[in-house]
């Protein structure tokens, strides 16, 4: 009984065999995909097809890529493979073209379709709490108690993640006083990188709306100065009002181009440049970037980050003791706006990267379309929806190492302006002249003050000594034609000098005649030729008393003047 039932468990196993390998066989015939024609695709684009028919095709082509040599047509190139899943994920998902073509190059077919299906979901909604008004815990508790789902989240100290909500969460009074930011969690990871400390000088190039800054603010515990500047004035407002409703009180917002930043401030401990991209890793929040990137916009805008990410690095003080820190950070996906950035930046500037703290991430890209780039790239971190569930973000972080520009050594560098004594603070450059220096790095109120000086000088000038003889001169000349010339007399009891007139007053009773008299004289020099400057004052004579009306008094003097 035994063999014989060892007999039948031995036939069933082979027979088993045999099935699955012509159910195997079966599947392979069925997965072997028939790639559509060229006149196939065009009745498509023509007529139109069903979403559910590419949606399968994507995944058949996404399965034969994945193990081409058993599974591909025959006479068919991986080329054509491709670009038929090119224009189905473009026709499938709404982006161009070129778009579709960078994605594949970034990461293949199978993430590639991961990629764009998390563009298609919202981020989950997260919020920083402000800890320079509150705590997590106490947030959290106020926010649950009105009806809110939320998590801690274990990679940050301040985040909170919400799940659901009875009420708005940006309406509670919690988010109107300022106690937290409705913020992506990928906009956190800039900042921590950062790390800024309390009573450092900091930049933050491009902070509009305010997220950023405010997190900046919260880590160096409202001390020190944090410069909040941003190129677009109407971003302004935003930016104001944040960090007002979050109680920053160590924040200057300023409006220059942050291309020529360097010329009116300068010697940070730290600077944040979160330079504007093409908004690839954001596409969920904004689904216009779809169809409104292409390469123009690729090409010009890392023209601008390169600009910006070396006057970051200018406005860096090598010699900082606690920083010399530049952190550099794009919300999009491209190589051509993150790695060849910060590998041109290595190239022109006496930097170099180093580990940015952050505890996740993938590492940045040595390598893409046949460019090499420096190794200690891999220090820099990138992050993707489809494995962190966050927005598309990277963040690099360089050190400077010296103040001094490649093939510029011998040009002395701008040091750091202490705004209080006007004078150059130690460690503020590699070469300090000995003279004043009133260089690009002076604030605007310098400038007032230089300015200011200049226009003293002027006033100085012009209340010289020789001017002041002329003056004097010419009031000599003056003081001859309109008075009599003074007598001097010695005092006996003094033997001080005093000046005297030889012409005495006239009486306060004396008659008619005289006074007639001292009138002729006074229209007679009315019109004399008036003298070059002004004479002085005469003293004014005391009222003297009439005995007769004024009307009688006018019509006798003016007979006697006849006469």
């Amino acid at each position: 009984m035994e063999k014989k039932s060892l007999a039948i468990a031995e036939e069933q196993r082979q027979e088993a065999e045999r099935a699955k390998l012509e159910q195997d066989k079966l599947m392979d015939q069925q997965e072997i995909f028939v790639p559509p024609t060229e006149a196939e695709l065009q009745r498509e684009r023509d007529q139109g097809v069903e979403m559910s028919a590419i949606a399968t095709r994507i995944e058949t082509i996404v399965r034969v890529l994945g193990d081409f040599k058993r599974l591909r047509y025959e006479n068919t190139t991986r080329a054509r493979y491709l670009e038929i899943f090119q224009g189905d994920l473009s026709y499938y998902y709404g982006y161009l073209p070129y778009l579709i073509s960078q994605f594949l190059l970034l990461f293949g077919p199978g993430e590639c379709v991961e990629y764009l299906e998390a563009n298609e979901t919202q981020r989950p909604v997260t919020i920083r709490v402000n800890t320079l008004k509150s705590r997590r815990k106490d947030v959290a508790s106020a926010l649950v108690a009105r009806g809110v789902n939320l998590d801690p989240i274990e990679w940050s100290k301040s985040g909170l993640q919400v799940f659901d909500s009875t009420i708005p969460i940006g309406a509670t009074p919690e988010y109107l006083g300022g106690h937290y930011m409705i913020q992506s969690a990928s906009s956190w990871t800039p900042v921590v990188a950062l790390a800024p400390r309390p009573h450092e000088r900091v930049l933050d190039m491009a902070a509009a709306p305010g997220g950023k800054t405010t997190h900046i603010a919260a880590l160096m515990r409202n001390t020190g100065e944090l410069i909040a500047n941003d190129a677009s004035r109407e971003r302004l407002k935003a930016l104001t009002a944040n960090v007002h409703r979050m109680g920053v009180k160590n924040c200057i917002v300023t409006n220059y181009d942050g291309r020529e930043i360097y010329k009116h401030m300068g010697g940070f401990d730290r600077v944040l440049l979160d330079a504007p991209c093409t908004g690839l890793g954001v596409v969920a929040k904004d689904p216009s970037v779809k169809v409104s990137r292409d390469k123009e916009d690729i090409d010009k805008l890392s023209f601008l980050q390169k600009q910006l990410i070396l006057t970051a690095i200018d406005a860096v003080d090598a010699q900082s003791p606690t920083g010399g820190i530049i952190v550099y950070s794009t919300c999009s996906v491209s190589v051509e706006e993150n790695e060849a950035v910060v590998n041109y930046a290595l190239s022109k500037r006496h930097v170099k990267l180093i580990d940015t703290g952050l505890t996740f991430g993938k590492p940045g890209m040595v390598k893409h379309m046949g460019k090499k780039f420096n190794d200690t790239l891999r220090l820099t971190r990138r992050y993707y929806p489809h494995v962190f569930n966050m927005d598309g973000f990277y963040v690099a972080k360089l050190k400077k190492i010296s103040n001094v520009i490649p093939g510029q050594e011998g040009i002395a560098i701008p040091v750091r302006i202490n705004h209080n004594t006007k004078q150059p603070e130690s460690g503020g450059t590699d070469r300090v002249p000995k003279k004043k220096i009133v260089d690009s790095m002076m604030m605007e109120d310098d400038w007032e003050v230089v300015l200011s000086g200049l226009k003293s000088k002027k006033t100085t000038d012009s209340s010289s000594p020789a001017s002041k003889k002329k003056t004097v001169s010419s009031t000599k000349k003056t003081s001859t034609r309109s008075t009599a010339a003074p007598t001097k007399t010695k005092n006996k009891n003094t033997s001080k000098t005093k000046t005297t007139s030889t012409s005495p007053a006239a009486p306060a009773t004396a008659p008619s005649k005289k006074r007639t008299s001292s009138r002729k004289k006074d229209a007679t020099a009315a019109t004399s030729k008036p003298p070059t400057k002004k004479a002085p004052a005469k003293r004014k004579r005391k009222a003297e008393p009439v005995s007769e009306p004024p009307a009688k008094r006018l019509r006798r003097t003016s007979s006697r003047t006849k006469k």
